[in-house]
């Protein structure tokens, strides 16, 4: 995967959760990283080695951070980024700016919306 070619990240400890969502984001345009932790998902964001255009974030997630503040962390920090945060808990509270929720069990259909608004947006910057 080249530096160049937008990138998916998906940030979700279960992994079976965590296949599923890269086999439907690899039915786009991005290209797909996966990460069980916000640690892993920042090393990767903070590398620079690839543009991430959609972060897919499960809320609860396992060490410091969780996905509500992995979120609004990328907001505030590459604010180009789409992000998406995902649970099967009912939402509660503000989302950051941007950022869009996804109740789990999600359709494919609706992963593949956001991704196509990431890529179009990664495109257009």
């Amino acid at each position: 995967m080249d530096r160049h070619t937008p990138i998916a990240l998906v940030v979700e400890d279960d992994a079976a959760v965590r296949d599923l969502a890269t086999a439907v984001l690899e039915e786009s345009d991005l290209g797909v990283i996966a990460c069980e932790s916000a640690e892993d998902a920042l090393s990767v964001l903070e590398s620079g080695d690839v543009t991430v255009a959609l972060l897919f974030a499960d809320v609860r997630l396992p060490g410091a951070m969780d996905g509500m503040t992995l979120a609004r962390d990328v907001g505030r920090r590459w604010p180009g980024t789409q992000v998406v945060v995902t649970s099967g808990a009912a939402h509660e509270g503000a989302l950051p700016d941007r950022a869009v929720f996804m109740q789990k069990p999600w359709r494919a259909l609706d992963v593949l919306v956001q991704a196509e608004r990431a890529t179009l947006k990664a495109k257009a910057a």
